[in-house]
């Protein structure tokens, strides 16, 4: 991985720690560090320092910083700007809704990406992992948390979502778009991997995602599903049909956890096992690949 993509993946998750533990100050003493090497993703930054301003009651501060960087070209996806609790004493302002406006105006998408690992060509293929990286992610992280498939016997397919809602920030807001992009990657299979068994697989919103995927079909059945800490949105009546393996991967400490638990009788509706890792918040556990091995080698009754 880029080294620079790895430190600024650091800082987020470092800024994110510290915004939880409510240390906002010294998240803001890190951003003020950054420096220049990570200015391709002044836009996520400047939206990272803004809401850190904002949770700390300072709206001034955190518009300056907005208008700072929408004024050297930044874009930020509405949802971000006026859905954002942190920004909320700024919807009125009219500076703020003309800066929402523009954003609206530079907003783009990007065209479906994916990469594909291989298990070693001695090695006999038996399905294919398809990994939904979480929002701000690429899918470079997805093949490195998710790459202990390939030692199993899968094919991994790691799909960038289209969906930016900044420069660089990418997610999986709209459902059409998620299937068109799964559906792209799909058709890209090469050919010896036509017809094995697909098991959908995600972090976070990519695991909401993953986890629609399989409950609904759409794009195409698959065989089963494997997500970490998902973000639940609404959940089908009913699930297109069996899932094995079915598992959702939580943190104890997990951010999401207390949706899952409010929908864990759905879930089991749809035979779905929830694992809470005791000790562990939103990031992938760091026993991920033994967890993965028990999941994709020990058979599982379809009933």
């Amino acid at each position: 991985m880029d080294t620079t993509a790895a430190r600024y993946e650091q800082l987020t998750e470092r800024l994110l720690s510290l915004y939880r533990g409510g240390k906002q100050r010294e998240a803001l003493d890190l951003l003020d560090a950054r420096g220049p090497d990570l200015a391709p993703w002044a836009a996520e930054l400047a939206h990272f320092e803004a809401c850190m301003h904002g949770s700390l009651g300072d709206p001034d501060a955190a518009l300056e910083v907005l208008l700072r960087a929408s004024a050297a070209g930044a874009w930020w996806h509405h949802s971000l700007l006026v859905q954002d609790d942190d920004l909320a004493a700024l919807r009125e302002v009219a500076e703020f809704k003309q800066l929402v406006e523009l954003s609206q105006g530079r907003k783009v998408n990007d065209k479906p990406a994916w990469t594909i690992d291989l298990p070693a060509a001695e090695e006999p293929v038996t399905g294919v992992v398809v990994a939904l990286h979480g929002t701000g992610q690429r899918a470079t992280r997805a093949a490195r948390d998710w790459a202990a498939v390939v030692g199993l016997g899968y094919a991994l397919v790691c799909v960038d979502s289209s969906q930016l809602i900044s420069p660089q920030f990418r997610t999986w807001l709209e459902r059409d778009l998620v299937v068109r992009d799964i559906a792209a990657a799909l058709d890209a299979l090469p050919d010896e991997l036509s017809g094995l068994p697909v098991i959908a697989a995600g972090f976070s919103s990519g695991g909401r995602a993953a986890l629609d995927w399989a409950l609904t079909a759409e794009p195409t059945a698959v065989e089963g599903v494997i997500v970490l800490a998902p973000s639940l949105g609404d959940l089908p009546a009913t699930a297109a049909g069996p899932l094995s393996p079915a598992t959702i991967l939580v943190g104890i400490e997990d951010h999401t956890l207390p949706a899952i638990d409010r929908a864990s009788d759905r879930l089991a509706t749809f035979g779905i096992d929830i694992i809470r890792i005791p000790g562990l918040g939103h990031t992938a556990p760091e026993d991920l690949d033994s967890r993965l091995k028990a999941l994709l080698t020990v058979p599982t009754d379809r009933t």
